[in-house]
């Protein structure tokens, strides 16, 4: 049985997708910038931080990285809901993102803050320099520039991985797809082009990171 492939049709939903599209940017610009954050206050307090927190973000990290995405995501927006807690859509799919990127990125930026040399510390403690100071100042751009690549493929990875928020109606780029399939039975195409966008989203992003860890770390090109 052969199948005639039709994508002229597909120029009657560019709006669906141009703002699933749109969507998707901004879940993978608010959870990697807020998840990254997060995982530098978690990593941080892994490695260097009080006795008595690090329990409490170990099993945060632990309950993260060992649980699908999808169910955290389930977890917040059906979940919260019987605590009182209702939450839009995208703010939970923001919330969701931010939370799995931060648990995935404090293992990754605690990997280069244990490869730091131990004289970096020393360093730090002879200026009278408190261990968060010591962190900031002397510690966390030597560990970001040597975890960089790693933690710029766990950023891909999340944003592909957001394809998921439309099972909550976030009106991301799979929901777009989900959406025009829906209408006109062209699954095949509908998931085609949606692939491919995501395909060229991932390698731009890759590459715009690339550049981003480039200007934060000059020295890196040098070497």
């Amino acid at each position: 049985m052969s199948y005639h492939f039709e994508f002229g049709w597909l120029l009657q939903y560019y709006p669906e997708i141009i703002k699933g599209i749109l969507v998707t940017l901004e879940l993978i610009a608010i959870g990697g910038v807020l998840g990254i954050s997060l995982g530098i206050v978690c990593a941080w307090v892994r490695a260097l931080g009080p006795a008595w927190l690090k329990p409490v973000v170990a099993s945060y990290v632990e309950l993260i990285r060992n649980t699908p995405f999808l169910i955290q995501l389930f977890f917040i927006f059906f979940g919260l809901p019987s605590l009182g807690l209702q939450l839009p859509e995208l703010t939970a799919a923001n919330l969701a993102m931010v939370i799995n990127l931060g648990a995935y990125s404090c293992e990754i930026i605690r990997a280069g803050i244990q490869a730091t040399p131990k004289g970096q510390f020393e360093a730090g403690e002879s200026l009278a320099m408190t261990r968060f100071e010591t962190f900031r100042h002397v510690v966390l751009v030597p560990s970001l520039q040597r975890i960089w690549p790693a933690l710029s493929s766990q950023v891909v990875i999340v944003m592909l991985g957001s394809s998921v928020v439309s099972q909550i109606a976030a009106e991301d780029l799979t929901f777009a797809a989900n959406f025009i399939q829906s209408r006109t039975f062209r699954a095949f195409e509908a998931y085609i082009v949606s692939t491919a966008i995501y395909l060229v989203m991932a390698i731009l992003l890759r590459q715009v990171l690339g550049v981003i860890g480039g200007l934060i770390f000059p020295r890196r090109e040098a070497r």
